[in-house]
Order: C-alpha cells, then structure tokens, then sequence
C-alpha cells in the first residue's frame, strides 16, 4: 500500500543539565505515541558529539494525525513536563514521505520489542 505520509523532525536543545530528564520524559512520551493508530513511527534520536541535542522523528498516517496526536494525555504530559528544560523554543520541519513508499516500510511491528 503506497504511504502517503507525513514525516515531522522536531529539533531539540536542552539546556545544561536536564539532558537525561529530557530523554526520560520523551521516551515515556515515544513509548505511548508509538502505539497511536495514526503513526507509523515515533524515534527519540540524540545527537552523539551534543548530547544536549535531540531529534523526534514522528510519521504519521494522514493529516489529521498530528492533530490528533497534540490532544493526548501523553502528549500534553510530555510537553508540560519538559518546557523548562529546552535551550531554545523547539523547531519543527515537515516533510512529505518519499521512501519507503509503502506503509509496510514504516510501520511497527505489532509483535516486536522496541526495546
């Protein structure tokens, strides 16, 4: 099935400090979104020479998903919990998917263990 999806990179400085309580709160985060019906991936990436650093890859199904998804529990959970911590207010860049063209490219696997 051709994924017509819609790829966010949400970049992240965290102040001094506050870098593992930032990784925390976004896992807990990714864990829960992850299994959201209108995303296909939710990565938590930390940059390796600046671990102040970070990068959210979210993909989501369709072009309601990323609404749907700033109303969760989780979400606003996530976002209240790490305001303080960011250097700078957060950037977000949105892409349209090229590749993998299909959703069997994307999506999780029900059954397998991402951690």
């Amino acid at each position: 099935t051709k994924a017509d999806y819609i790829c966010v990179h949400v970049f992240v400085s965290c102040k001094p400090g506050t870098e593992e309580a930032f990784r925390t709160a976004s896992l807990a985060n990714a864990r829960v979104s992850a299994k959201e019906p209108g995303i296909a991936r939710f990565d938590v990436v930390q940059e390796k020479d600046d671990s102040s650093k970070f990068l959210l890859v979210e993909v989501y199904k369709n072009k309601d998903a990323p609404a749907e998804h700033k109303k969760t529990e989780h979400y606003n959970t996530w976002r209240e919990s790490v305001a303080d911590m960011m250097a700078e207010p957060r950037r977000a860049i949105k892409y349209d998917n090229v590749f993998p063209a299909t959703a069997e490219g994307w999506d999780y696997d029900d059954t397998g263990d991402l951690e």
